[in-house]
């Protein structure tokens, strides 16, 4: 925790005054917008962005937009890995253009889908594939498929694990070890402890007490945490995930959406994992609502054995706009011409450019956080040693020091997220923008320590 209160909010008020000077522009359109929208944003989430109103866009290239002031950002935030293809890259834009032209939705297959879960297969380990609009869906899909398969009614998440709105992932463990609503966790349809079980990362008993229960329909996982700073899994702990969730008949699903920064198969690739079910979403669309959901033949097996044809549209799973044909045409795109192994190789560089950036600043004036890396992905945290739970985490969070931190980045024209201390690379993200940011944060921690 940051201890000097009162510089901090001193620092803040002076970051006001620079963000208000700039943005007029700004200003104005937030204006017009909060007549017909709480908090003049489309989303109330995006009233969470640092400053008096938000940044508007006026347009975006690569790794970098421009908002309606004319003042040019580097976006190290790419929509929370929703554009980590850069924006608007070149070849998703074109397939997306010609399929928009010829038709965006038909409740039919088009020859992309195919060619997509070739692509989804031959990276992520497993052979069947359906499609989705976001990884939400995919992973609503998954748990209900599990339940159907398995019978049993619990899912089994991650404390501070991230999957979407998910209704039975918004759960987390008061002091006494209970499951309880995350805080914030709008309108509950019903008590988690009736849905959901959880366990810390990297805990193995925790995860062995629960599955032992055989209540269990399926494990929810993120590989590594990605949403309350980067938690990464200890030596042996997927293995033995993978070993306990064999041995007590339970689904084990991975949920890619973040991880996918490891590399172009994501966490599953790079480590050799062996899920029963995988969740791909937002990067993989080239910019356009996209999610997947892949099974092993065995578990597709089992599902599409428990379903009748006259049922299948009305079980609550899927929608008519799901796997539609511009969303394959983004994907395809995507995976084959901009997210594709040799673009990783560039994004991985640049990460560990901005790692050793930060890891500088904290070391020259021996401030007590650390920071973490994910392949193309990267955070610090406000405590002195990596995380191993997401309780950790979210025990050395400091909102007020954050927020400060990503206002001081972009009024230096630098997006961070703005829910996290995260920076992600695009293939489009030089090491100019890089050092645009190594640069603005030793002056940010020079404000506070120096």
């Amino acid at each position: 925790m940051y201890e000097d209160r009162g510089r901090l909010a001193a620092l803040w008020e002076t970051e006001l005054d620079v963000f208000r000077a700039a943005r007029p522009a700004s200003h104005a359109e937030w204006e017009r917008a909060e007549r017909h929208m709480p908090d003049g944003v489309p989303m109330l989430w995006m009233a969470k962005w640092p400053g008096p109103w938000p940044v508007y866009v006026e347009s975006a290239s690569g790794a970098h937009f421009t908002c309606v002031d004319g003042i040019d950002h580097v976006d190290l935030c790419l929509g929370d890995t929703g554009a980590m293809c850069g924006h608007a890259p070149a070849a998703s834009v074109a397939a997306i253009s010609a399929q928009l032209a010829r038709g965006s939705t038909f409740m039919l297959p088009t020859e992309d889908a195919a060619a997509v879960a070739e692509i989804m297969s031959s990276r992520f380990r497993v052979p069947v594939w359906q499609f989705s609009l976001s990884a939400t869906d995919a992973n609503r899909s998954l748990i209900r498929y599990a339940r159907q398969v398995t019978r049993r009614p619990r899912i089994l998440v991650h404390d501070y694990s991230y999957h979407g709105t998910v209704d039975e992932a918004y759960a987390t463990l008061d002091e006494h070890g209970n499951v309880v609503a995350r805080r914030g966790n709008i309108g509950a349809p019903v008590p988690l402890d009736q849905t959901t079980s959880v366990v810390q990362f990297n805990d193995v008993d925790a995860l062995e007490r629960a599955l032992a229960t055989r209540e269990i329909a399926a494990v929810l996982i993120e590989p590594a945490l990605t949403n309350i700073g980067i938690v990464l899994p200890e030596p042996g702990y997927h293995e033995a995930v993978r070993e306990l969730c064999s041995r007590y008949g339970t689904i084990l699903i991975i949920d890619e959406t973040h991880t996918f920064s490891a590399g172009p198969g994501g966490m599953i690739a790079e480590l050799g994992l062996e899920p029963d079910a995988v969740v791909l979403g937002k990067s993989i669309g080239g910019g356009i609502p996209a999610g997947a959901y892949g099974m092993t033949r065995e578990f597709a097996d089992r599902v599409r054995d428990s379903l009748d044809l006259e049922d299948i549209d009305v079980g609550g799973v899927g929608g008519t706009l799901a796997g539609n044909a511009l969303s394959l045409a983004g994907i395809r795109a995507t995976l084959s011409e901009v997210l594709t192994p040799a673009a990783f190789t560039g994004m991985i560089d640049r990460s560990t450019e901005w790692t050793a950036g930060v890891q500088a600043a904290i070391d020259e004036f021996e401030v007590p956080w650390q920071v973490t890396q994910l392949g193309a992905r990267s955070e610090y945290s406000f405590r002195a040693t990596a995380p191993r739970t997401g309780r950790e985490a979210a025990d050395a969070d400091d909102f007020e020091l954050q927020q400060y931190l990503h206002l001081h980045a972009l009024n230096r024209g630098l997006l961070m997220t703005p829910f996290h201390n995260m920076a992600l690379m695009s293939p489009a993200t030089t090491a100019a923008d890089v050092e645009r940011h190594t640069v603005a944060f030793r002056e940010a921690v020079v404000s506070l320590y120096g």
